[in-house]
């Protein structure tokens, strides 16, 4: 199991050549980050040069303290900054939404050395972070993620996109930031049900890399709902350190490797495409009822006994997600699923452990028992679903 972070701060080298870059994992320190990001800019040829950013963050955030304190700290390091504030959600992750930052930045005539924060969760940073790839072919990039799904997934790794009205992330490109700043004191104001989707991320790295992790994760499942400031760095740094050795492996998605990062996101992509974006499930709403569905493919096929699957939704449960979504059309799942990016040659592939802790992408999954778990996926009156009405009111979280 990893062992308590209890320091005021911790930092993680990305090792990418000359793309690497530092996350840095700290708590209530606000102070710190014109420093930091100085460091981050001065890593890279654009960012040295910077002069001008474009400050990005949503609706929801922008009346509280942190996007305010991040802006005075980079102008207080000689840069000007200009902020736009987008509607929260995950519709705001589309083409009109990156046209009204494109329009400005052009406004601003903005140069290859503006800089682009993110101050948000993942929706803000994968639709400023596609920005950022795409004017001028490449703007530096600073990372500060607010939710606890962005600190420990959708901020590391350079993946950034937008969504099409059909398919989730299918507009994207590979886009390294120069830095991640994440300070988990930033989730101290976030809803209960947004850190709960992060948590599925969360307990996604158990399952795929790290069955100590899991293991850390089922002990301390309360004391991390409490959000105490040592587990949640705990957590969080384990997360991105996990995703950093990935990502190191395979940056481009070149080598299979990568893809290990979306067990559950292929069930999971289609139920947020067929429920709708903004609607029903968030985003980790929708990778941990993928999770479920995708170990019961494993079940299947007998890679893995019933107890990995039993433990998940166990898990799931204490952390207040959904392990099933009743009312939901099996059809209209699995077409969506014929949509996701890891298919090959029109074969849906999957994400499925071989055992806690270790997965692999096969093509293996027929269509009868896709159908077949799907279906259950999506059965009305599903028990482990019990759950399921307290998680949209942010009732407490069962324990």
């Amino acid at each position: 199991m990893p062992e308590p972070i209890l320091g005021p701060q911790t930092s993680l080298t990305v090792p990418l050549g000359a793309r690497s870059y530092e996350i840095v994992v700290t708590s209530g320190q606000p102070e710190n980050f014109g420093r930091f990001a100085r460091a981050f800019l001065d890593a890279t040829w654009a960012g040295k040069h910077c002069r001008f950013a474009l400050l990005v963050t949503d609706e929801n955030l922008a009346p509280l303290p942190y996007p305010r304190a991040c802006r005075e700290a980079i102008e207080q390091l000689g840069i000007r900054v200009q902020s736009v504030v987008l509607p929260a959600g995950e519709a705001t992750k589309c083409l009109d939404q990156a046209s009204r930052l494109y329009d400005c930045l052009v406004a601003a005539r903005a140069d290859r050395h503006t800089a682009i924060v993110a101050v948000g969760g993942g929706v803000i940073g994968d639709l400023a972070g596609f920005v950022a790839a795409t004017y001028a072919r490449g703007l530096p990039l600073l990372m500060v993620p607010t939710s606890l799904l962005a600190q420990v997934d959708s901020a590391v790794g350079g993946k950034v996109g937008i969504n099409h009205p059909l398919a989730k992330n299918i507009i994207g490109a590979f886009h390294q930031p120069s830095g991640v700043w994440i300070d988990t004191a930033s989730l101290d104001t976030l809803p209960p049900r947004e850190l709960r989707c992060g948590l599925a991320e969360v307990v996604k790295y158990g399952v795929i890399l790290d069955a100590a992790f899991f293991a850390f994760l089922e002990a301390r499942a309360e004391v991390i709902l409490e959000r105490q400031g040592d587990a949640l760095r705990t957590i969080v740094a384990r997360s991105c350190q996990l995703k950093a050795d990935v990502v190191a492996c395979d940056e481009r998605e070149e080598t299979g490797r990568r893809a290990v990062l979306n067990f559950g996101h292929t069930v999971g992509h289609a139920i947020e495409a067929v429920a709708g974006y903004g609607g029903p499930y968030l985003h980790g709403e929708a990778v941990a009822a993928g999770m479920v569905a995708e170990c019961r493919m494993a079940e299947h096929l007998g890679w893995i006994t019933p107890e990995v699957t039993t433990r998940l939704i166990a898990l799931l449960l204490r952390f207040g997600l959904p392990t099933a979504t009743p009312g939901l059309d099996p059809a209209s799942l699995l077409e969506a699923m014929t949509r996701d990016k890891k298919n090959q040659r029109g074969q849906i592939r999957f994400v499925l452990p071989r055992a806690l802790g270790q997965v692999e992408l096969t093509g293996d999954v027929g269509a009868e028992l896709m159908r077949l778990v799907v279906s259950d996926l999506c059965a009305q009156g599903n028990d482990a679903l019990a759950v399921s009405a307290a998680l949209h009111s942010d009732a407490p979280t069962p324990s």
